[in-house]
C-alpha cells in the first residue's frame, strides 16, 4: 500500500477538504501527537472555514522526532476525533493539510532553514508545546550554538534574527501545562538577552512589537493507534499508508489570553471553532481543574474500591455517575467565577468525555500521586463551598472519605513498588505516592478510622493547613469512612444522593 502524500491521496478518492499550497504563516516548535490533534486542526478547519490561508512549518524541539517521517508525507496525517457529544458517539476523520514541512533544526541545514523562516514576511505566529520541561532557562545556551538546546533559546535566536531582518514582531502562543507559560517564556527570552548582551532595542522589539500569549489547552489526545488489526482496518478503508495516524477525543477547547485586537486577526472566530481569546486564562484553568481534573480525582479512587477499573464504566453506572454529577453541579460548579451556564455545559461535556467508547482510561493511573491531586483538585472547592454556604459539602467530604480508604484498605506491605493494599473483592493494588505519604499511611495500618482521620487532617505537610479546623468535616470523614468499610464505597456514594 502506498504511503501517503497528495498524489496518493488523490488517487484514493478522498473527499474532504484539503489545500494543496499555501504561505507558511506559522513556525511550530512540538511536532507530536497533540500539537498535531490540536493546534494544526484547528488551523485547518480554520483554513477550510474562514478562507485562512496559511501552513504550519513544525520544529522538532529535540533531536530524535519526526521530521523525516511528516516530510515523507508531505505534512499530510490521518486525524480520528472519537467519543461522545451530546450523549451521541461520535468517529470523524479528516485529513490535515496545514502543516507544510517539518525541520530537525540539530541538522544544519534545517537549522538555516529555522531562520530562513524566521525572516519570512508572510510568518505571523510562533506556537509551542514542548512538555512542562520545555520552558526553561538554560544559561549553557549560547547565541552561536546551532542550535541553542533549550526552546527559549531556540526562541530568542529566531526572534532576534528577525530583529535583525527588520520584520514586524510575532504573536507567540505557548501550549505548555505549566501556569501562566507565556509569561514564562518571556521571562526565559528576556534571561537570554541579558545573558547575550543582545541591543535594548531588541528587548523593546521583545517586550513590545511581540505578544507572548498565554494559553490553556484541553483534548485529550490518546495519539498513535496501538492495535494493528485496527491500524490495518483503518488503512483498508483509506486506501493508502499513513505512518502518522494521530487519534484525539471529539471535545477540544484552547482558551488564548491576549488583548482583544488578536481574536480579530486569529482566524478562529470567523471559523467558528472553540478557541476564544480571552483577558486572563486563570477563570478556564480554574474550571478545568476543580471539574473535570477535580472530578476524576473526587470519585475514581472509591469507585475503584467498589470494583470499577475505568472510567466509562463508572459514568455508565447510576450512582457512581450522580455521585460525580452531584458533586460538581451541586457544590464545586457554585464555587467558581464563570457564568453558571459555561460551567454546566463544561460539566455536560465531561460527562461526555468520560464516556468515551474509544479509550479505556484505567482508574489506577489517575490514581497517582492522589495526595497533591485531591490538595490542588478538590481541596480548594470544599474550602470555598464552606466560606460561601457555611455548610459541608457531603460529596466532596465523602470524597475525601474515599481518599483515605484507597490508601488504607487492608493494607498487607509497603515495598519498592509502593503501598499494597487489597480492594474488598480480593485483588491487590498499589499506591503510588510520595514515599513518605505512602510511609505515613503504612505506619498508621493499625489506626481505627478516628485516629486514622484525625492524623491525616492534622499531617499539615499534606494539605498546607489542619484541616481538623474545618466545621464538621472531621466527624463527617470518620463517619464515610466508617460506611466505605463496613457497607462498601458504592453504598457510601448512594448515602450522599
Amino acid at each position: 500500500m502506498k504511503l501517503l502524500n497528495y498524489q496518493t491521496l488523490k488517487e484514493s478518492g478522498y473527499q474532504g477538504y484539503i489545500l494543496g499550497s499555501a504561505p507558511e504563516k506559522v513556525l511550530q516548535f512540538g511536532e507530536g501527537n497533540f500539537l498535531r490533534a490540536f493546534v494544526n486542526y484547528w488551523f485547518d478547519v480554520a483554513n477550510e472555514k474562514a478562507g485562512w490561508n496559511g501552513k504550519c512549518v513544525l520544529v522538532q524541539p529535540i533531536a530524535p522526532g519526526l521530521a523525516k517521517l511528516i516530510n515523507a508525507q508531505e505534512g499530510l496525517y490521518t486525524l480520528y476525533l472519537r467519543g461522545r457529544e451530546n450523549g451521541e458517539r461520535v468517529d470523524k476523520k479528516r485529513v490535515i493539510s496545514s502543516v507544510s514541512r517539518c525541520l530537525n533544526p540539530y541538522e544544519k541545514a534545517d537549522f538555516d532553514a529555522m531562520l530562513e523562516v524566521a525572516v519570512s514576511d508572510e510568518l505571523e505566529y510562533v506556537v509551542s508545546n514542548t512538555t512542562e520541561a520545555g520552558i526553561v532557562y538554560d544559561p549553557a545556551c549560547q547565541l552561536g550554538d546551532t542550535p541553542a538546546s533549550s526552546f527559549p533559546g531556540k526562541l530568542t535566536q529566531v526572534l532576534y534574527r528577525r530583529w535583525q531582518a527588520g520584520k514586524s514582531g510575532l504573536v507567540i502562543l505557548s501550549c505548555e501545562l505549566i501556569d501562566n507559560n507565556g509569561k514564562e517564556l518571556l521571562k526565559c527570552v528576556n534571561q537570554y538577552i541579558d545573558q547575550w548582551g543582545l541591543e535594548d532595542d531588541f528587548k523593546q522589539y521583545v517586550n513590545g512589537a511581540c505578544t507572548f500569549c498565554s494559553t490553556l489547552v484541553d483534548r485529550i489526545v490518546p495519539g498513535r493507534v496501538k492495535d494493528p488489526v485496527e491500524v490495518e482496518k483503518m488503512e483498508q478503508e483509506n486506501g493508502y499508508h499513513d505512518e502518522l495516524i494521530d487519534v484525539g477525543e471529539i471535545f477540544g477547547v484552547w482558551n488564548i489570553e491576549g488583548p482583544e485586537w488578536l481574536e480579530e486577526k486569529l482566524p478562529f472566530k470567523a471559523a467558528g471553532v472553540n478557541c476564544p481569546v480571552v483577558p486572563d486564562v486563570t477563570p478556564y484553568k480554574k474550571r478545568k481543574v476543580r471539574i473535570l481534573n477535580g472530578a476524576h480525582t473526587g470519585f475514581v479512587l472509591g469507585a475503584y474500591l467498589a470494583g470499577f477499573d475505568i472510567v466509562r464504566d463508572c459514568m455508565q453506572d447510576d450512582t457512581v455517575r450522580g455521585f460525580m454529577n452531584k458533586m460538581l453541579y451541586e457544590e464545586v460548579i457554585p464555587t467558581l467565577p464563570l457564568d453558571k451556564e459555561d460551567l454546566e455545559g463544561f460539566a455536560a461535556a465531561v460527562q461526555d468525555r468520560f464516556n468515551n467508547p474509544f479509550v479505556n482510561h484505567e482508574l489506577m493511573s489517575i490514581s497517582l500521586n492522589s495526595t497533591s491531586k485531591w490538595r490542588a483538585r478538590n481541596l480548594p472547592s470544599l474550602l470555598d463551598y464552606v466560606e460561601k454556604t457555611g455548610k459541608l459539602p457531603p460529596c466532596l467530604a465523602m470524597s475525601f472519605a474515599a481518599y483515605i480508604a484507597f490508601f488504607s484498605n487492608d493494607i498487607q506491605t509497603l515495598n519498592d513498588k509502593g503501598l499494597v493494599c487489597r480492594r474488598p473483592k480480593g485483588d491487590e493494588y498499589v499506591c503510588n505516592d510520595d514515599r513518605w505519604v505512602l510511609e505515613f499511611y503504612y505506619e498508621h495500618r493499625n489506626d481505627g478510622a478516628a485516629d486514622l482521620v484525625h492524623a491525616v487532617m492534622t499531617n499539615e505537610r499534606m494539605w498546607g493547613q489542619e484541616l481538623t479546623q474545618i466545621p464538621g468535616f472531621e466527624a463527617a470523614v470518620v463517619s464515610g469512612l466508617s460506611l466505605i468499610r463496613e457497607q462498601g464505597a458504592k453504598a457510601a456514594y448512594a448515602a450522599c444522593l
